[in-house]
């Protein structure tokens, strides 16, 4: 699960701290605001192996679909997850699969009975992510998660020496990058950044030694990429001429402010790790390089007190620019086409909204909302300009997928799905050069699924159930938020990736953590306590406290399990606590949101806490 990770009316913004052009031209501006008609898409549901919720990757977006439409899911099965105490997802065990042309493939697991995610996939059809060995790591407590390659077969990537990996990235040459532990004890094993520590940051676990970024290839193996004179560090993207990019610890020496070394984005080619800088903050992440070896991300500008959307090109004097913002303090940019076009979000003026931004040819444009709604974020631009996205109406939640084109502002892409498909989009991850859409969205009951938007246009003839007519934008009409019903408000209408105005505020704050009562899987359905009534936000009562964390005590079967589950930003701690004695009936038994895209099984009548 890549860990590093989650965004319109037209608005030309300038950014005045850049000798760039400070507005599109005429000719460009009155392009955006001519009529554009829209395809049609069908909506498939790629469904799950037999349990609620199918997932895709999305935190930041990868490539998740190929060329050839094959895509790369996770679905729930209907085992339990074997460890209830400390789900994988959702406490059902979760298999990495691929879609493509109406079959579903369970790709091979480490161990039966476990689960596994996959990170990307290539042209080739081969796939990365990460599965559990069944083991527990003896060091933390926590379960054993093992980078692995899905071709002919799983193939167990292995560690540089210590107990867990992840891969991210794999490019059509099946070089893979990823973050592996060694066995080196380190000394920020227990320092927290925005997200947790280093660890749970970018493997989405806990650890006790160092993380190493890696490289892999099937002739060399798992090869460390070292750390670039700090303890840690890990690698997220590998483009198609091999070149890698990450994140890293600059020096062994903590910041006074953070209690953490310096963060920054490395860029890696030919055995060399460059550090891309900063801002002028002590902390700054990388979202997407393209085959040019271009970077983008954001990075905290000087006392952190902000950040800021970056571009960084090898090429440019200085390579670091500063992307500016729509008026607010907060910016990031997610992903950068061949062409050099960057999109993601900002904040507006006064930082209470955040919209989608469009970063082209030395313009900053806001792409607006989907009709009616308060804040957007851009997700993904292919190279023919097609940007997807989402829209909230509380700038916290997703609502809706988006779609813009030509610059255009977003549309809500519910409103070229043809009706009958039972899902409702919440948010659109990805989209490749053919213009399919990986997207997620909730059924009736607040299941969530992950789906394909086949495009029904020249390049996909005669796809059953495609309706070829055009729609002009002047008839879309705004669909409604899916309701907040049932599982959804844990699973797929998850929390904006970083709220939205919220989204592209200072990393060094952690993303709110969310509770409520939802239906319990099939193994905590024998609770005696009720449930009726139990709409708790974790945020108000137990926010992250300062060098630790605040939870709720885990539930299993109705069970206390004695554990505190704690908010952690993208992975859930879990820790043994005396506040949660085993074997009590739960008072308020329920699910948190203990990090950016998992929950778990809680009683949110008893809290606890650990450091």
């Amino acid at each position: 699960m890549n860990s590093k990770t989650w965004t319109r009316i037209i608005v030309l913004t300038l950014f005045a701290t850049l000798d760039i052009p400070v507005h599109l031209a005429a000719q460009d501006t009155a392009k955006l605001h001519q009529p554009h008609q829209y395809h049609h898409y069908r909506l498939i549901d790629m469904g799950t192996l037999g349990g609620p919720n199918s997932y895709n990757e999305s935190n930041p977006p990868e490539i998740v679909i190929n060329a050839h439409g094959a895509a790369a899911i996770g679905a729930d099965t209907s085992l339990p997850d074997p460890f209830p105490s400390d789900c994988f997802i959702d406490c059902f065990v979760s298999d990495a699969v691929v879609w493509q042309h109406g079959v579903l493939t369970d790709l091979a697991a480490l161990e039966p009975g476990y689960s596994s995610f996959p990170s990307a996939i290539n042209a080739r059809g081969e796939v990365v992510g990460v599965a559990e060995n069944g083991q527990i790591d003896p060091l933390t407590g926590s379960y054993e998660e093992i980078a692995v390659l899905w071709k002919k077969g799983i193939i167990n990537l292995g560690t540089l020496g210590g107990t867990q990996s992840v891969a991210n990235g794999i490019n059509d040459r099946g070089q893979v990058a990823g973050v592996a532990l060694n066995d080196v004890p380190d000394p920020f094993a227990n320092s927290t950044l925005y997200c947790g520590t280093f660890a749970q940051c970018f493997l989405v676990t806990p650890a006790a030694t160092e993380a190493h970024a890696f490289r892999w290839t099937e002739a060399g193996g798992m090869q460390d990429m070292g750390a670039l004179g700090g303890p840690d560090s890990a690698a997220s993207f590998v483009n198609q001429r091999g070149q890698i990019a990450g994140e890293f610890f600059t020096s062994f020496t903590p910041n006074p402010s953070t209690g953490v070394p310096t963060l920054d984005p490395f860029f890696w080619e030919n055995g060399k790790m460059v550090d891309i800088g900063s801002l002028g903050g002590t902390l700054g992440i990388p979202y997407w390089m393209n085959n040019s070896g271009q970077v983008v991300g954001f990075s905290n500008v000087a006392e952190d007190q902000s950040n800021h959307a970056f571009l960084w090109d090898r090429h440019d004097n200085p390579p670091l620019t500063d992307l500016g913002t729509l008026g607010g303090n907060y910016s990031a940019a997610t992903w950068i086409n061949d062409a050099g076009e960057i999109v993601g979000g900002s904040n507006l003026e006064g930082d209470q909204t955040g919209h989608a931004t469009l970063w082209k040819d030395g313009a900053i444009a806001d792409l607006g909302t989907v009709a009616g709604e308060l804040c957007s974020g851009a997700n993904s631009i292919n190279s023919q300009g097609q940007i997807v996205g989402f829209g909230s109406g509380d700038c916290f939640n997703e609502d809706h997928a988006a779609l813009s084109e030509n610059g255009g502002p977003l549309v809500d892409l519910q409103t070229l799905v043809l009706p009958g498909s039972g899902v409702t989009l919440t948010n659109a991850i990805f989209i490749n050069d053919q213009g399919e859409i990986a997207a997620r969205g909730v059924l009736s009951n607040g299941d969530g699924r992950a789906v394909v938007l086949m495009p029904c246009d020249e390049n996909h003839p005669g796809v059953e159930g495609c309706d070829y007519s055009m729609v002009d934008a002047a008839t879309l009409q705004p669909s409604a938020p899916p309701a907040a019903q049932g599982p959804a408000a844990v699973n797929q209408r998850n929390r904006m990736p970083a709220g939205m105005s919220n989204r592209f505020r200072s990393r060094s704050g952690r993303r709110t953590p969310v509770s409520g009562t939802v239906k319990a899987p099939a193994a905590e359905q024998t609770s005696s306590a009720s449930t009726d009534g139990v709409d708790v936000e974790g945020e108000q009562l137990l926010g992250p406290l300062y060098g630790g964390y605040k939870g709720y005590c885990a539930v299993y079967g109705g069970k206390l399990t004695g554990y505190c589950t704690a908010y952690s930003y993208y992975s859930c701690a879990a820790k043994v606590s005396t506040a949660c004695p085993s074997g009590k009936t739960a008072i308020k038994p329920g699910y948190f949101r203990c990090s950016d895209r998992f929950s778990r099984y809680v009683d949110l009548g008893r809290g606890c806490a650990f450091n």
